[in-house]
């Protein structure tokens, strides 16, 4: 009896393995990846089975939650690490780099190739940090420099400044999920990078923006809650086994800052915008939506609307749409947990289980932008070294050149294929530690996991789809 859930399980991966597109390729390189020893439709028959026997393994050897209160232990010189000289120096330098992109917004080249600021933003920051929020954990935090500059002048007022007002809990990270929606439509749609000064004045205005929400609000308040890119790194940043606690660096068990995650309203919905705007991402540059598009563009048309205005209005009914698919896919995972018992509404069941989904979240974007950082991302280099297009050579890396030999195009798709089953396995592992915490018992804890079982599966293969339709 206790083997028919595995075979129930199975049975979903199954369904969600046959639906997936028998090819699967890199995104990002400079050129067409080369015909792989394996035939293309095994990685994703592959794929579906690593999960489902992960999730027999979990049935049979997890009984009890393990990662719910993780374990936490300060490293040697870890409160010289977490001190406030390192916070300000740290925040200091963000502030610096902040005011340098912009300025090389405005003075430097109007080319975006040849301008620091589009490269600095939409590589090193963007991408970037997400890899250095994994390794070494909230970084963003000490770095932020919107939260710097709030809190010298938080300093430097006083008891002058204006009343903090209590921060709306009905907000939660609503207004974080709407900020990172629109950053990724300035990226995918509104092709705002492709004009530095453009993009810096976007930067500008979400400064101003910041640090009035934070003088309504107060620095930290806003900062957990409401500022886009703080809650983006550090849900992010949750993965990584370094942790601060008051004021001291430790160590903890990876993924264990997960579980921990206080679902408050909007945070599901930042997490169906980090995958869903990737997934748009992946989608845009395929046949599919190639397909689709023209279609939306003539409803635009028809309306009057020109054809630079229609093609982004199109991108922005298929973005949206993106973020949508995805939160209904997570919703029918959801309801078929439900359907175990206990008592929960859908509702709280999305609240309880979103931060499953976060290592789903980040495998999406490394995977996705892997060669994208490893291959443009080297233009930092002499971009750095001449930030206002003055012909300077600060750092003796002026004519540094993009060298697109540090990946072959397999290699390349071996590690995205590896990062997308590790980040699956790992939302798997986190998904049945919750539900026994939930549930109680390891049967309904199990079975509630059946249909989750299929969304992990439905997306790995849609990772991988995507992945091909970014490099076909």
């Amino acid at each position: 009896m206790r083997c028919r859930p595995l075979y129930r399980g199975f049975a979903l991966a199954a369904v969600a393995a046959l639906a997936a597109p028998a090819t699967a390729s890199a995104h990002g390189g400079p050129i067409q990846r080369n015909p792989l020893p394996i035939p293309d439709w095994l990685f994703g028959w592959g794929a579906a089975a690593v999960l489902v026997i992960s999730f027999a393994a979990l049935a049979l050897m997890w009984p009890r939650p393990k990662l719910e209160q993780p374990s936490w232990r300060p490293l040697p010189g870890g409160r010289a690490l977490g001190s406030r000289l390192v916070e300000i120096l740290c925040g200091a330098i963000g502030v610096a780099l902040l005011v340098i992109v912009v300025v090389a917004g405005y003075v430097g080249p109007e080319s975006a190739a040849d301008n620091l600021a589009p490269t600095f933003i939409m590589i090193t920051f963007w991408v970037g940090l997400v890899v250095l929020s994994i390794l070494f954990g909230d970084v963003f935090r000490s770095l932020n420099p919107w939260r710097a500059i709030g809190r010298a002048v938080g300093a430097m007022v006083g008891r002058r400044g204006p009343a903090r007002r209590p921060y709306p809990e009905r907000l939660g990270r609503w207004p974080a999920a709407a900020g990172l929606l629109m950053f990724t439509w300035i990226e995918l749609v509104g092709g705002w990078a492709d004009t530095p000064s453009t993009l810096v004045t976007a930067v500008v205005a979400y400064t101003v923006v910041t640090l009035a929400a934070q003088s309504v609000w107060g620095v930290e308040n806003w900062t957990r809650r409401g500022e886009a890119f703080s809650v983006y790194y550090n849900l992010l940043s949750r993965i990584s086994v370094f942790e601060t606690r008051n004021r001291v660096v430790g160590l903890r068990p990876p993924l264990g800052g997960l579980p921990r995650l206080d679902p408050v309203p909007g945070t599901v919905a930042v997490v169906m915008v980090m995958i869903g705007t990737v997934t748009f991402d992946g989608l845009s540059q395929g046949a599919l939506w190639n397909d689709v598009a023209p279609a939306i563009q003539d409803i635009f048309t028809g309306l009057g609307a020109g054809l630079v205005t229609a093609t982004k209005a199109a991108d922005t009914v298929g973005l949206l749409a993106a973020v949508a698919i995805i939160a209904g896919f997570y919703a029918l995972g959801i309801d078929g947990a439900r359907t175990v018992g206990g008592g929960f509404t859908a509702a709280e069941l999305r609240r309880i289980f979103v931060h499953t989904l976060v290592p789903i979240a980040c495998v999406y974007a490394l995977a996705h932008y892997l060669t994208y950082l490893l291959f443009e991302g080297q233009a930092i280099q002499y971009l750095a070294a001449d930030p206002f297009g003055q012909g300077w050579d600060l750092f003796g890396t002026a004519s540094a050149a993009i060298d697109f030999s540090l990946l072959t195009q397999n290699t390349t798709w071996y590690i995205q294929f590896g990062l997308v089953l590790a980040g699956h396995v790992a939302a798997l592992m986190l998904a049945h530690d919750r539900a026994l915490a939930t549930y109680g018992q390891a049967t309904e804890a199990v079975r509630s996991q059946y249909w989750m079982l299929g969304v992990m599966v439905g997306f790995t293969l849609l990772a991988l789809w995507l992945l091909r339709q970014a490099g076909a």
